[in-house]
Formats: C-alpha cells, sequence, structure tokens
C-alpha cells in the first residue's frame, strides 16, 4: 500500500511543551482561532488536498487538543493518505474525548479493517449499530465485516494440515477455451514474445484472456517463484542497463508507458518491479498477467518482490552493492542479508519481524525510530540505514511503497531511495511516476520521472472491496 507524501510527522509533534495541558489552559481565543483553522482544513479535505488538511487539523490540536471533531477529522485523513496507523491512533483519542461521537468508530473500524484486525473492526461496528439500530448504513457495515470474520473463521477450521494450494489440485486440462474467442494464444502451453506482445495488444482493448491460460501462467510462475530464496541476487554485467520500477498498483496504461519509454523487457533490458503491482487502479489483472508473462518469458531478466502469492520474493540485492525491497529497515541492528535469505515467506505478513519490516516499514528524516504511521513495520532514520549499510557492505537500499511527488525521493544522504511508479495515483493525487535506471559498472540511479496517460473510464478501485469506500 501507498502512503501519500509530507505527513509523516503532524501526529508526532503534538507532545511538545506548548500544548495545552487541560480544558481549562485553552483561551477563547484560541478556541475561536482552533474552529477557523478546522474549517480550512474541511475545505483542503473537500478538494482531496488531505496532506495540507492534515496540516491544518493539527494546527488545530494544537491549540485546543480537547475537541473530538479535530482527531475525527484528521483520522478520515489518514485514512484517505493510507496513514492507518495514524488514523487508528486519532481515532482512538477522539474517542477518549468523546465516547459518544460516533464518526470516530466508523474510523477506528476503517483503520482496523485496512490492517486487517477485522474482529476489532467489528466490534466498533456493532457499537455504532447498538446507538443507531436505524442506521442502514451503520448496518451493512456490520454485516460485510461480519462475514468476513465468519469466512475467515471458516477457512481456518477447514484448513489441511497437509496445506495444500489450489495450484496443486486444479485441474488446468478440463478448462476449455470457447470457440469464439479470438485472442492470444499460448504455444504448446509456453509463454513466448508474440503471446506476450498480443496480450499486452488484447488487454489495451480491454479483452480477456482465458481461464485456462491464466491458470497456467499462475502455475508456472508459482513454481520459478518456489525454486528462488527469499533474498534473490541479481548481477548486472558491466554496461548493461537495469531497471527499477516502484508500485504500479493497477494502472496498466500508465504500465505500457513504462514500456513505451524504457524499451520492453528482454534479456538485453531486464526489469526489477518492487511489489504493489495490483489494487487500487482498476486494471490489476492486466498489470499481474502482463509482469507474471515476462517473468515466464526472461525468468532470469525480470523480477517481481512480494506482493502477491506467497513464494514471491522478499527483497533482491543487485551486484551485491544494492538491497531492493518494498517497504524498509529493520527494528533490529543486527540483520544480515543472510537471515533476509533464510526468512521464511510462504505465509501471510507477520505483524513484526524481517518480513514484516521489509514489507511495511518507511524512512523517517529524524534519526532513530519511530512507531509507524501505517500501524505495521517501523520508521527509521539517516542513522539506522548507515548502521543497516555498514554492517552488510551495501552502497544504499532502494524502497518503494509511498507516493512520491516526482514519483522518487532521496532521503538519508542519497543512502535510502524511494521510487513509485503509479503517475496521478488512484487518479486524484497528482504525483509523477518515475523509474530508475543503472548499469553494471555504474550504480550510480539515474531517474526518469513522467506524467499519467489516459485510460478508459473506469473508476479507481472500480472492483475493490466495498470497506474501501470508508477510506
Amino acid at each position: 500500500m501507498a502512503t501519500a507524501m509530507g505527513n509523516e510527522n503532524a501526529a508526532m509533534e503534538e507532545s511538545g511543551d506548548n500544548m495545552p495541558t487541560d480544558p481549562d489552559s485553552v483561551s477563547d481565543d484560541d478556541k475561536k482561532r482552533a474552529d477557523e483553522i478546522k474549517e480550512e482544513a474541511n475545505v483542503f479535505f473537500k478538494n482531496e488536498d488531505y496532506t495540507n488538511a492534515i496540516d491544518k487539523y493539527s494546527k488545530a490540536i494544537k491549540l485546543n487538543p480537547f475537541v473530538a471533531a479535530y482527531f475525527g477529522n484528521r483520522s478520515f485523513a489518514y485514512l484517505r493518505t493510507e496513514c492507518f496507523g495514524y488514523a487508528l491512533t486519532d481515532a482512538s483519542k477522539a474517542l477518549n474525548l468523546d465516547k459518544n461521537y460516533i464518526k470516530a468508530y466508523y474510523r477506528r473500524a476503517s483503520a482496523n479493517m485496512a490492517l486487517g484486525k477485522f474482529k476489532l473492526a467489528l466490534k466498533d461496528f456493532e457499537a455504532v449499530t447498538k446507538v443507531r439500530p436505524n442506521d442502514k448504513d451503520a448496518r451493512v457495515k456490520y454485516n460485510e465485516c461480519n462475514k468476513i470474520c465468519k469466512r475467515i473463521a471458516f477457512e481456518k477450521a477447514i484448513a489441511s494440515d497437509e496445506g495444500k494450494c489450489l495450484a496443486d489440485t486444479i485441474d488446468i486440462e478440463s478448462l476449455v477455451i470457447e470457440a469464439n474467442y479470438d485472442g492470444p494464444h499460448l504455444q504448446d502451453g509456453t509463454v513466448t514474445v508474440d503471446f506476450v506482445n498480443s496480450l499486452i495488444e488484447a488487454y489495451k482493448d480491454q479483452k480477456k484472456l482465458p481461464k485456462k491460460y491464466v491458470c497456467q501462467i499462475l502455475v508456472q510462475a508459482k513454481k520459478i517463484f518456489c525454486e528462488q530464496d527469499s533474498l534473490v541476487y541479481i548481477d548486472v554485467p558491466s554496461k548493461a542497463k537495469f531497471t527499477i520500477c516502484g508500485d504500479i498498483h493497477g494502472q496498466y496504461y500508465d504500465l505500457l508507458n513504462i514500456f513505451q519509454m524504457n524499451g520492453k523487457p528482454s534479456e538485453e533490458n531486464p526489469y526489477l518491479f518492487n511489489g504493489d503491482f495490483v489494487d487500487r487502479g482498476s486494471f490489476s489483472v492486466e498489470c499481474i498477467m502482463t509482469l507474471l508473462s515476462y517473468k515466464l518469458l526472461y525468468p532470469k531478466h525480470f523480477f517481481m518482490a512480494r506482493e502477491v502469492f506467497n513464494w514471491l520474493p522478499l527483497a533482491h540485492c543487485i551486484n551485491k552493492k544494492i538491497l531492493v525491497m518494498h517497504g524498509g529497515l529493520f527494528s533490529n541492528d543486527e540483520v544480515t542479508l543472510d537471515d533476509i535469505s533464510k526468512t521464511y515467506r510462504n505465509k501471510q505478513p507477520p505483524d513484526s519481524g524481517i518480513m514484516c519490516e521489509l514489507l511495511w516499514s518507511d524512512p523517517q528524516p529524524q534519526a532513530g525510530r519511530a512507531p509507524s504511521k501505517r500501524g505495521v513495520g517501523v520508521q527509521f532514520g539517516p542513522d539506522v540505514t548507515a548502521k543497516f549499510l555498514e554492517l552488510n557492505k551495501l552502497d544504499y537500499v532502494v524502497r518503494s511503497h509511498e507516493v512520491k511527488n516526482e514519483g522518487y525521493e532521496l532521503m538519508h544522504g542519497g543512502k535510502c531511495i524511494t521510487v513509485f511508479s503509479a503517475p496521478n495515483y488512484c487518479d486524484t493525487m497528482g504525483n509523477k511516476g518515475a523509474f530508475i535506471n543503472i548499469t553494471g559498472d555504474d550504480l550510480t540511479p539515474k531517474f526518469t520521472s513522467y506524467e499519467s496517460v489516459p485510460h478508459p473510464n473506469v473508476k479507481p478501485m472500480a472492483y475493490a472491496n466495498p470497506f474501501f469506500g470508508l477510506f
């Protein structure tokens, strides 16, 4: 998941010495000014400028931290920027101030849903339905959340100790391709250059791939990923170009724009896509099937980091000098590349530890570590990056996971680089996308930024879980 830029520290600045300590210490002038600033924040929010909205809500809170609505509104803005940890904290603060502030239950439930804490979310939706038994919207959300909880419990109850996955049991040969299908065909079940080129054109025209071909590609890709370690070492030869891309998020036409600018993947033009291939944009199937097809076509020259499939690698190390992961670094200064390589990944991410932090952590400008704005992983400073690089004899790290105005950002003295490849994220953020080029004999990153390109009139998240409407 990607978070918006520029709001990392707002929730951390409220422990300052100038904060009022009790309601009676807030002057009438400060109360009035705080409410004026809150109204300014609401205007920014309505205009989808969530970063400035957060900044304004934070200023209102600093003047008068005893108004539940200030925290509730900022929680909503944090939800929109996918800072679910901060959203959760603010919703709880709002409820501490006013346990009858119904919107805060919604906000907290939404944050818990995003973090996969469905039982906690269910409790808050239940609280709303008790207070507002005739609220149809609250009842719908409670019922949907309850279904998810029951489904998870059922899946856990029927899970086999053998742990067989669908890929091991599906009968691909029984799947039939309709006689009127006129799209690309696998050649004897194998992905070819012609197939991928035809697939790209078919998807551009919003056509579909038969289930049989989809299943064949998925099963074959799984086999390749299962044979890889959690940390994949990549050797880029001298003079050879190598491209690193960040989040794509289902923005298929922007993905094709990368190939238009930088060339299609090939043995002479290798790529690494650093996670978050799907979700948010409404062309996720097109993105993942195109990327997996390239993985099958060029297994040693096309790389994908953990996002979907438990077997996708967690990180990549280029020429033993650049570590690339989706999220970031660790809560422990002693983590080595060998520790990453040995990390078991065929599971859903835990709430802590190496796997969790590789997928979820974010850099921060200040030294040390801090709780994550996302509610999972950690935030790490330049000193943490420096220690990790020194311990593992690396030059720098590349990660993705966050929207950046120019599509990339250098932090920690250029030693921690973020690259994000989904321009105008969710059709609302106005950011550029970017990719990185390096060569085997010059590992200095070279950045290309680009604007979004037109796509068919399908709204972002059109096929997402209904709960995304809460965010």
